[in-house]
């Protein structure tokens, strides 16, 4: 049987696990307003870029506007009655004291002592009043103020615009977003972990990541985060991947295979992936011994996607049996490249690697022409 052959190597060997999935931002958020009210301007379109805190579009607040003007009238009034209150408080008291050494002194009758003190105990409650007022407006004149801020609908997050769902002039609520804002600092990749792989997985684990729209390049990433239960019905658990995407070229949507390398070997004993077989229950490769194959049982550890690992079995330089090794046998006859069914390649002109041979040979010590 005609094979081919490749010889033992050292080469590091990558354990890695392949997870495809599409791409999703760091946040995605709706903007919404907090109050109700007509849109006046809308500020971005898509795909502009945002910060935390830019105003996305503003509602009309003329009528807001009057009543913050009308509650900080009356917060006025109420910290004016506050002092009045307290003018009267202060007048009361004095009349009570001067009630007080005149009752002590036998020139005045208990009744004119008590209504003294009945009117410092109204004008104290009076106080007490004018201060609740007063505490009612501000708290009044803080929730205007806010409703009046309200009116401007700011970004939650840094990030780009990535619908806008409503243009001057709308009519909107708490449950009418304006537009979505998406962060792509970085982007994130959720994938479900088989339960064999979850052990090996940790957080921090390298993921390299590719996507269609830049072939060839990848980009590096880790495994942020891992599930602490299993899904009952699926017996996986849910990872997220953290890809940096400082330059915002990776987009939220994206397909994208990552990998995970879960362990590596950097001088393994490696032979290629096509040379390991399965022979009456054990794994091994076939040695080539001249030409027979010579089936030899080892001990694999790490694979990627081209190489095995050897653990033992098996020593560098040894050459093993690649392609055509998953229908030989022990002890079948082989054919290698170069060389011809009865033996070793001939050379041109009928010799072949053995030597001379024929009647075409010359004789030792002879200069002359070959004989005819």
């Amino acid at each position: 049987m005609p094979v081919e052959t490749a010889p033992v190597t050292r080469a590091e060997v990558l354990d890695q696990v392949t997870i495809v999935g599409s791409l999703i931002g760091a946040a995605f958020v709706e903007v919404v307003p907090k109050v109700n009210g007509r849109l006046q301007n809308v500020f971005v379109r898509l795909g502009d870029r945002v910060s935390h805190g830019q105003r996305i579009a503003k509602l009309e607040d003329r009528e807001i506007r009057e009543q913050v003007k009308q509650a900080e009238a009356s917060f006025e009034v109420a910290r004016a009655t506050i002092r009045q209150r307290e003018a009267d408080l202060k007048f009361t008291e004095v009349n009570l004291e001067r009630s007080r050494n005149l009752y002590g002194r036998q020139l005045l009758p208990k009744q004119t002592l008590d209504d003294a003190d009945a009117r410092y105990q109204a004008a104290t409650a009076q106080l007490d009043l004018a201060h609740a007022q007063f505490a009612q407006a501000q708290a009044r004149l803080e929730e205007l103020r806010i409703s009046l801020a309200n009116t401007n609908v700011v970004s939650p997050v840094d990030g780009f615009v990535g619908k806008r769902y409503l243009d001057t002039g709308a009519y909107v609520s708490p449950n009418a977003p304006v537009a979505s804002v998406v962060d792509i600092h970085y982007v994130r990749l959720v994938a479900n972990l088989v339960e064999k792989d979850l052990r090996r997985v940790k957080i921090g684990t390298p993921a390299s990541t590719e996507v269609d729209a830049f072939p060839g390049e990848t980009f590096d990433g880790h495994v942020a985060r891992v599930a602490p239960i299993l899904d009952p019905a699926t017996r996986t658990a849910q990872m997220e991947i953290e890809v940096p995407n400082s330059d915002f070229r990776l987009k939220p949507g994206m397909y994208a295979r990552v990998r995970l390398t879960l362990d590596r070997r950097a001088d393994a004993l490696v032979v290629p992936r096509n040379a390991l077989v399965d022979l009456e229950g054990k794994r091994g490769v076939f040695v080539a011994a001249g030409q027979t194959a010579k089936f030899r049982e080892v001990q694999v550890g790490l694979e990627d996607q081209n190489r095995v690992e050897v653990a033992s079995g098996l020593e560098a330089g040894d050459r093993v049996i690649t392609t055509g090794a998953a229908a030989l046998r022990d002890g079948d006859r082989i054919l290698l490249p170069g060389q011809g069914p009865g033996g070793p390649a001939r050379r041109p002109g009928g010799e072949d690697s053995s030597g001379p041979r024929g009647p075409r040979a010359r004789q030792p010590g002879g200069g002359g022409a070959p004989s005819r």
